[in-house]
């Protein structure tokens, strides 16, 4: 089988590149929609909304999903637009139309 090769995966695999991409994706967003954090963004307290400040949808957190990559694509400058930016919101940020928040407490 094509998808196997000879019983071990290669690392030039395309199905498993696009497995652990596939992964990524459920990880950020369902951490995203249910607890509006993930593992990382709990250590600088940290929780991602949407305009209305309540938690993202499926549709939001994959269009940030898509944009965040496509930021790394692009040589990280999607990430370095935020330094640059009035409100301080990187490309997927603008995109998904959601924002990063500081806990209240921590600011």
């Amino acid at each position: 089988m094509y998808a196997l090769g000879d019983g071990e995966i290669e690392s030039n695999n395309f199905f498993y590149s696009l497995f652990l991409i596939f992964l990524a994706y459920l990880y950020f967003c369902w951490h995203w929609i249910k607890g509006r954090q993930t593992l990382g963004m709990r250590s600088w307290y940290i929780y991602v909304v949407n305009e209305s400040n309540t938690s993202l949808n499926w549709k939001q957190a994959s269009l940030r999903f898509a944009a965040a990559l496509l930021s790394l694509v692009i040589i990280g400058l999607g990430f370095v637009w935020a330094l640059f930016d009035k409100k301080k919101l990187a490309l997927h940020d603008h995109l998904s139309k959601t924002k990063l928040i500081v806990h209240k407490s921590f600011a």
